[in-house]
């Protein structure tokens, strides 16, 4: 374990959460530093915004290794990364990154867990259902990561309002906003300067 905590991000898009970790940084908020950035795709702009950082990153996917699983344990291992943050990662884990980093992996989910989670609710399409089901409040779950979809121990939700006429983008818009607070919180209350990571 490294002596100073640090934290690998994967992402395959925007990155608008890897954004929300680098402000909680730059404001003192983050303690834990950014060590690497990893995508399954070439053109995501998490890796653009990481390279504009200094970060290093990676991409790693089926079409550039043979062994992606492999690949991603060893760049996580060669950053010395100490904990594996998912910030809109598309793909489920390889079940090896899951045991090498047991208990060291989150993900930020858009909607309460279980009942908004697994395969293939991701993205509008979780939103979509929120509204649908005509709950009165949803909002994101920050949970560990297992080798299932979503089913990982919850350790935060921040509640989120749902609006009788809300649109499934005027939903998101609002609880990515809640996304990008509550991410770095639970981050660095779980494994920030002070948490034991045993």
């Amino acid at each position: 374990m490294a002596s100073t905590p640090s934290i690998a991000v994967f992402a395959s898009g925007r990155g608008s959460n890897l954004t929300a970790l680098f402000a909680a940084r730059d404001r003192g908020d983050l303690s834990l530093p950014i060590a690497l950035v990893i995508s399954n795709n070439s053109t995501a702009a998490a890796l653009t915004l990481a390279r504009a950082r200094g970060v290093p990153t990676a991409h790693i996917s089926a079409k550039t290794h043979d062994d992606p699983g492999e690949a991603l344990v060893a760049a996580l291992r060669a950053a010395a990364a100490s904990v594996v943050v998912l910030a809109g990662y598309m793909k489920l884990l390889d079940p090896r990154v899951v045991r090498a980093f047991a208990g060291r992996i989150v993900n930020i989910h858009p909607a309460p867990l279980p009942r908004f989670g697994g395969p293939g609710m991701y993205g509008m399409r979780v939103h979509e259902a929120v509204i649908a089901s005509g709950v009165s409040q949803t909002g994101p779950t920050v949970h560990l990561v297992d080798e299932h979809y979503d089913e990982g121990e919850a350790l935060a939700f921040r509640p989120v309002s749902v609006a009788a006429d809300d649109t499934a983008s005027e939903l998101a818009a609002r609880v990515l906003e809640a996304e990008h607070d509550l991410l770095w919180r639970v981050l660095e209350s779980r494994y920030g300067a002070g948490a034991d990571l045993g």
